[in-house]
Parts: structure tokens; sequence; C-alpha cells
């Protein structure tokens, strides 16, 4: 059994993110910030601090922004001593806790669907690569990446997805036949299970369940056949889990991380 830190992650981050357009018009949804620092670099940190240190980015739209920030991630989060002229040469000052992170940059389509875009990126997969991660790159939460690893291995499934409850959007009536009796506020939770997106995945669902085109969504066919197949297992998360939809997530997320008590960083060392 390969140890947790030999595990890649895999990171869907190709999409426009439309319901955020005041944003995502200039930067891609996985870039948005949180504090100083892309929500995509908050997904890395929460799976970097059970191990995992190497990262695929599934791109597609607006890919450079990817590519500027990680190609300079060194000068953007070290001082550094920067020697001008003709053949300039840069001193950093201290290492980041980053240092040791591999990031592969998949190119895997401007308009292509989830599907494919992890039918593509998987050829940056090692050969002795038996499992992988795999997330979107617009949610964060303090699943424990371990458990849902030891889950995946003892459930034999092709798939294990993170079962998640969503946030409840409204209060409830409480009725005593045609009278109202009182009123509930909201819920922190809503009742049942959504797939919270933190997957651990076997190397062959890629060969039995995805294919070579461009419209092929994960979220249809393939985990649908899985489920039907009984290649599907479950863990279930009771914590903190939040996606980044909207204006008003983008903010909620932001004040959670001024607080100084972001739950998504209950792992982070």
């Amino acid at each position: 059994m390969k140890n947790i830190a030999d595990i890649p992650l895999m990171i869907l981050c190709g999409g426009q993110g439309t319901r955020l357009r005041d944003v995502t018009e200039l930067l891609p949804k996985p870039m948005v910030a949180i504090g100083e620092q892309p929500i995509v670099w908050h997904i890395m940190k929460s799976y970097a601090a059970f191990g995992v240190r190497r990262f695929i980015l599934c791109l597609g739209y607006k890919k450079e922004a990817f590519v500027d920030y990680f190609m300079n991630y060194h000068l953007r989060t070290a001082d550094a001593t920067i020697k001008l002229g003709h053949t300039p040469n840069i001193t950093f000052h201290g290492e980041s806790d980053e240092s040791d992170w591999e990031v592969t940059l998949a190119g895997t389509g401007l308009d292509s669907m989830t599907g494919y875009r992890v039918f593509k990126a998987a050829k940056y997969l090692r050969e002795d690569d038996e499992n992988f991660f795999l997330t979107y790159g617009d949610g964060v939460s303090d699943v424990n990446i371990a458990d849902l690893y030891r889950t995946h291995l003892e459930n034999s499934r092709m798939i294990t997805i993170s079962a998640v409850h969503p946030e409840a959007r409204f209060g409830k009536l409480q009725l005593k036949g045609d009278l109202v009796c009182g009123f509930e506020e909201k819920p922190p939770k809503g009742d049942g299970y959504i797939n919270g997106g933190f997957m651990a995945v076997k190397r062959e669902f890629v060969k039995k369940y995805l294919l070579e085109d461009e419209q092929l969504f994960l979220e249809r066919s393939p985990l649908q056949d899985a489920a039907k197949d009984g290649n599907m297992a479950v863990y279930r998360h009771e914590g903190f889990w939040q996606c980044m939809d909207n204006q008003r997530e983008y903010a909620l997320l932001n004040e959670l991380w001024k607080s100084g008590k972001a739950p998504w960083t209950k792992y982070w060392k």
C-alpha cells in the first residue's frame, strides 16, 4: 500500500465560473483569492497537511493565470534580492513551506467538460500510481484526507466520494394542522448529502468509465455508471465544507479567513 504522501492530487481548474462573473472576468475561479492566496492554494495546503506533495491541475479558461502564479511563486512568497543588469541574478531569503511541491500544469482544453479533463490529465500519473485524489478547484473543507484514503482502500471500489451536507437555503415553518405555530431559523446544514468533491480514485476508473470526448461530464455517465456497477463507495464527512459559487460565498470565505479561525485550516501546521 502506497503512503499517502505518494498519492497525487488532481484538481479540476478549467471552468469559467460564470456564477462569480464579477470576479472571474479577470481570473479563473480557482485563482480567486481568499485572503492573499487563491482558493486553489488553500485546497492544496489542506492536502499537503497530510503529506500530499504532487499536484496535477487540469487547466482551461485563463490557463496563463496559473502559469504566471506558479512560475513566480517563490518571488511572491519569499523575500528576495535581485541584481539588475544584463545578467540579472536572484537570491531568495528563506524557503517556503511549499518548496517541495511538484505542480503539473496540464492544458485540458478551453471548453472541455470535467470527465474529459480528467481523462486528458491522467497521462501525467506515474506508472505506479494506482490511486489518485481528485477534487474541484472551488471548494474548501476540513475533510480528513487520511481517513478518506483509508476508507477508499478498505472499500476496494474504483472511486470513493465525500458525502457532505449542503448549506441549508431556507428556514422551516413549524406547522400544526393548518396553523403556523412557529418558525425555525435556517439551520447551518441541510438534510441529506451531496458529493462534496473530495474524491479518491483508482486509476482503472479512468480506463473503464472515461473516454476521449470533450463533452464528457464526470458527474453524468462516469459517476452514474460507476454507482450502478457497485464501483462507488462513500466517505461521510460531517464537518465543514463550503464551495465558492457566488459573491455571497466568496465574501463568507474571506470573512472566515480574516477571523483567523478558517475551519478548513484545521489540519494545517
